[in-house]
């Protein structure tokens, strides 16, 4: 069975086209990586503006992430149906392994840096329930009780 040159030029753009697209999501989750590894290195280090910093960035990354799936979702079927024939290309083989192991590497750093998080929360939870507060037992310095007098004298 042979194809004509218009579905041959289809069938390489979209080839192109999803290898570009996995290429940007490759390049995404290693993005993503770095910023968890700083992430951590944040929380290690008790740097709260660091870390909120790392974090925003980490939901902007992440939306980018969500956007560029769901372009790649249909692409992927796209390219399923036209490759259903012929031969795959075995660089976007390649390509969706080493995203399947990116993805991994992220999520067991996410897992790393929430398990940090926690802990460190736990252990400023800790720090708090410690302080001892002096002035606990004593009542409100307006509130004393003082003498008051019950007569007047009077004098004309």
């Amino acid at each position: 069975m042979s194809i004509t040159q218009e579905e041959l030029d289809e069938r390489v753009a979209v080839l192109r086209r999803f290898r570009f697209l996995l290429e940007q999501q490759r390049n995404k989750f290693k993005e993503y990586l770095e910023v968890l590894e700083k992430q951590q290195s944040s929380i290690s280090e008790e740097d709260p503006q660091a870390l909120l910093a790392h974090t925003e960035l980490e939901q902007q990354v992440v939306k980018n992430i969500a956007s560029l799936q769901k372009v790649i979702v249909p692409m992927a079927g796209i390219y399923s149906r036209n490759t259903a024939q012929t031969e795959e290309d075995p660089s976007i083989g390649q390509l969706q392994a080493e995203l399947g192991e990116l993805q991994k590497k992220v999520l067991e750093q996410n897992r790393m840096n929430r398990d940090l998080l926690r802990i460190h929360i736990d252990s400023l939870r800790t720090q708090i329930q410690n302080f001892k507060n002096p002035y606990k037992n004593l009542g409100s310095v307006y509130s004393q009780k003082k003498p008051v007098a019950t007569m007047v004298e009077v004098t004309v």
